[in-house]
């Protein structure tokens, strides 16, 4: 490696340890920093301080070359050293919430040691935290240090994403290297660092960084548990489990991939109610309990609540809905969620104007016909083909597929309500109200106080 990076990580245990010798392994300086005097001897002695695949000889390989050091003393941790890693535990507190009481004994040491530092630092918080920690580090630091973040110091989320048993491989061979950051000088700092490890370097908003470890690991729970699900059901029907779920892996449009993970709007039409509903009715013919599947259709339902939450929130009572079909380019109703949202809507007294051009009420028939003469039986003298007559005649525009003719709904009627069920936009400028169902505002309108700052973002 051609530039040598002075590296410090405060936490000698399992993910300081495994960071520390893979960073040593791609040619930096690596200085440990533990209360533990036990384990600085280790390290100092070349010896790891965990049990790990791989990590034994990367620590003595790392400690034999003058790559490795430790010690517990801080101040001479943070002035050799440009970059400060933090990754010292986060135990739960028996209600569930996490003691951040470590981070931020580490923080108040790295502020002080930062008093006679004139060089920019860096502090990467690796360990797993909860949105807004970095904030608050940064305030700690501020205050122990009396310099200014993002000006002296810059505080970075850079969770880990290792698995016992294989974290070596998973450090030097991740799926991608995630690192929040709101200051330029700490991102060209930290791709400097990883610009030898593959994967792709993704740069975000720190809260979005923040949240990624409990996403993913909540989402790997879930894997498990619905898997586990399945194969009780498959079980009682003696079907192998494991060959329904290798054939379901291979599905790589669809079931593995980016494909319905964009949240929004509640599902509907004729396939997944129905067939949800199938697989639950038969596993309780089966007497197997699934409560994970059984809170699917639960869960979906509390969408649309949300949808006549916000709407409500609004205190408009013309409600205009652009889009009544389950999804864009098709007329089928059966089970569109934005009927019963209509309907919720119709009984508590709102005057509703319906806007879509591709449900004709004369044309509706079988299912479709059946289903709207049971939730909208005066469908006809609320629903138009025009959009302008819908526009003008609501407040609240409700955005509930994403047409191509949406696009510029704030342009043609300003200042009106907008909710928006599907992330019609990226990103807003718009005067008027805009409200999305499940995302932060992204509305930069100098009229709206909590606009987010600018983040890449990965279309999928």
């Amino acid at each position: 490696m051609e530039n040598t990076m002075n590296i410090s990580f405060f936490g000698l245990g399992y993910v300081g340890c495994v960071g520390a010798a893979c960073c040593a392994s791609l040619g930096h300086h690596i200085i440990g920093n533990d209360v533990s005097a036990n384990k600085v001897n280790l390290i100092n002695e070349g010896r790891p301080t965990i049990i790990e695949a791989g990590i034994a000889d990367l620590i003595k390989d790392a400690h034999d070359k003058g790559r490795l050091e430790a010690t517990s003393d801080y101040k001479y941790t943070v002035m050799n050293s440009d970059i400060s890693f933090i990754v010292v535990g986060t135990p739960s507190t028996p209600e569930g919430h996490l003691n951040l009481n470590y981070i931020f004994n580490v923080a108040k040491e790295i502020g002080t040691a930062l008093k006679d530092k004139d060089s920019f630092h860096v502090v990467a918080i690796r360990s797993t935290v909860l949105p807004g920690t970095c904030e608050k580090v940064a305030g700690i630091i501020e205050e122990t240090s009396g310099k200014k973040c993002n000006v002296d110091f810059a505080v970075v989320s850079n969770p880990e994403f290792l698995r016992e048993g294989s974290a070596v491989d998973d450090y030097l061979n991740p799926p991608l290297t995630l690192v929040g950051t709101d200051n330029d000088k700490a991102l060209s700092m930290m791709k400097e660092l990883y610009k030898d490890i593959p994967g792709e370097f993704i740069s975000t908003d720190i809260r979005v960084a923040e949240i990624m470890k409990y996403v993913d690991n909540t989402y790997h729970a879930l894997k498990i548990v619905f898997a586990n699900e399945v194969g009780n059901i498959c079980k009682g029907l003696d079907i192998d489990s494991h060959k329904v779920m290798e054939i379901f892996c291979k599905d790589r449009q669809l079931n593995i991939s980016p494909t319905y993970f964009k949240p929004g709007f509640a599902y509907g039409g004729s396939c997944l109610p129905k067939d949800s509903k199938a697989l639950r009715t038969l596993a309780h013919d089966l007497y197997v309990d699934v409560p994970v599947i059984n809170a699917i259709d639960a869960s979906n339902e509390n969408q649309k609540k949300r949808a006549v939450q916000i709407i409500e929130k609004k205190g408009l009572r013309k409600v205009g809905i652009l889009g009544l079909s389950f999804k864009s380019g098709t007329d089928d109703l059966r089970c569109s969620p934005i009927v019963d949202v209509a309907e919720m809507l119709l009984g508590k007294g709102y005057e509703i104007h319906i806007y879509d051009k591709n449900v004709k009420i004369s044309q509706l028939t079988g299912t479709n016909a059946d289903f709207i003469a049971a939730k909208l039986p005066h469908l006809h003298n609320i629903i138009s083909d025009d959009l302008d007559a819908v526009a003008n005649a609501s407040d609240v525009l409700v955005i509930t597929n994403k047409e191509p003719e949406f696009a510029d709904i704030p342009d043609k009627y300003p200042h009106k309500e907008i909710v928006d069920l599907v992330r019609q936009f990226q990103e807003l400028n718009y005067e008027g109200g805009y409200e999305g169902i499940s995302w932060a505002d992204i509305n930069v309108s100098k009229n709206t106080d909590t606009a987010t700052p600018d983040m890449p973002h990965t279309e999928f």
